[in-house]
């Protein structure tokens, strides 16, 4: 079947042509498509001081920005959630790389705000459309272990996002330093389109019927089934905090660790701002099997990131750093046991759409608190700010962890 024909749900002609890859293969494919996009979409972070000389932006500017990266995310999921149930896995990643391959020519090309922000909603269309196909397609390969797809499914986003400011820091000594990095990146979002329009698609698990098979792209109100609507509202909070967290670490968190701890060297700074998004991945690789687990992890996350803060005013860079880890292990390991949980109790037919709902307000954590975020910058200084807003995240955290600690008690 050609690209073509899942785009417009149209049946096509049998045909042994394409390459009929391994399982072990589409899952490589899902995954570096979803990293590879949400690399792209962080290289930016320790470019942000440069783009606010460069363009002559503020703390608030940046702010919108990112902002508008996560609301075009946040609606396209809203809208498109469901596509790759009608239309196919592979098709929808296909439009994700193309549209990522945009977004990234308009960002490395801006001179203005409104052109910054285009380019950073262009690359969240593109993660929108990448994060409920690629899910589902991790999640349909590996049938017997829906865990393990869970941790590869949250190991392919948390690392990409960890992994693009370190990349993008390292790319920007390079000459060019606010554009290079976008030209490399895409090099290898054109080198991934070579094996998704080779690879032989599987057929879409709901494709559109009768004489408009395309209605069956429009718009719906998300639902719940019963049994998962109480898994789905805990993964939608944590999820909500840990990504307040993680927009902190990509928008504001570069220019606040370099000034207070004086450093001006930009792989440093994207290694800084990475950090808790890579424990957070790397924690995927961790069994930890308790019904404690999720209040732990949100414990260990509230107090952490109010060791952050504390570091940061005390000029420690090595307690910075430990709670940087520290929080990404918590976050990790919470977010982690509610995903899982809500995606086993969803059905399969429905799997994108549910884990797209789930995504649409965690992502809002990373666009609504930092809009307010640049708000309290303007009119309280950057370090008065980040002391409330941490304070209010790791009180908000602690309050979570107690919830989840009655509940599990309960279960007991």
């Amino acid at each position: 079947m050609t690209v073509f024909n899942e785009l417009r749900m149209r049946p096509a002609g049998a045909s042994r042509w394409g390459w009929d890859a391994s399982n072990t293969a589409r899952l490589a494919m899902a995954g570096a498509v979803i990293f590879t996009l949400l690399v792209g979409a962080n290289l930016a972070t320790p470019l942000y001081p440069l783009l606010q000389a460069k363009l002559g932006l503020n703390s608030l500017d940046i702010t919108v920005a990112f902002s508008a990266y996560v609301l075009a995310l946040v609606a396209t999921l809203m809208l498109t959630g469901h596509w790759s149930d009608h239309i196919g896995r592979r098709a929808a990643l296909l439009v994700a790389v193309l549209t990522g391959l945009a977004g990234g020519f308009v960002f490395a090309q801006a001179d203005s705000l409104a052109a910054l922000s285009a380019g950073r909603a262009l690359q969240g269309i593109a993660v929108a459309l990448a994060t409920g196909a690629s899910s589902a397609a991790l999640r349909e390969l590996l049938p017997e272990r829906p865990e393990w797809a869970s941790r590869f499914t949250l190991l392919a986003s948390a690392g990409g996002v960890a992994a693009g400011p370190a990349i993008g820091g390292v790319l920007s000594l390079l000459p060019g330093p606010t554009s290079t990095p976008y030209v490399i990146h895409s090099l290898i979002l054109m080198a991934l389109l070579l094996p998704l329009c080779l690879l032989r698609a599987r057929p879409a698990i709901k494709p559109g019927e009768g004489p408009r098979p395309l209605k069956a792209l429009a718009p719906r109100r998300p639902s719940i089934s019963h049994e998962a609507r109480g898994a789905f509202w805990l993964a939608a909070a944590v999820g909500f905090l840990s990504f307040t967290v993680f927009g902190f670490c990509l928008s504001l968190a570069p220019g606040y660790f370099a000034r207070i701890l004086s450093i001006d060297s930009r792989p440093l700074i994207g290694v800084l701002s990475g950090l808790t998004l890579a424990a957070s991945a790397l924690s995927q690789l961790l069994s930890v099997r308790s019904r404690f687990a999720v209040p732990a992890g949100l414990a260990l996350l509230g107090g952490s990131v109010t060791l952050i803060g504390a570091a940061a005013g005390w000029s420690n860079p090595w307690l910075l750093v430990c709670a940087s880890l520290a929080a990404g292990v918590g976050q990790g390991i919470a977010f982690r046991t509610v995903f899982n949980d809500v995606a086993g109790k969803v059905e399969a037919s429905r799997h994108a759409q549910i884990i797209s709902t789930v995504y649409v307000i965690t992502y809002l954590g990373s666009a609504v608190p930092m809009i307010g975020l640049g708000i309290a910058t303007a009119a309280y200084g950057l370090e008065g700010a980040v002391a409330g807003f941490v304070v209010l995240c790791g009180a908000s955290a602690v309050a979570l962890a107690a919830v989840t600690l009655r509940r599990s008690l309960r279960a007991a």
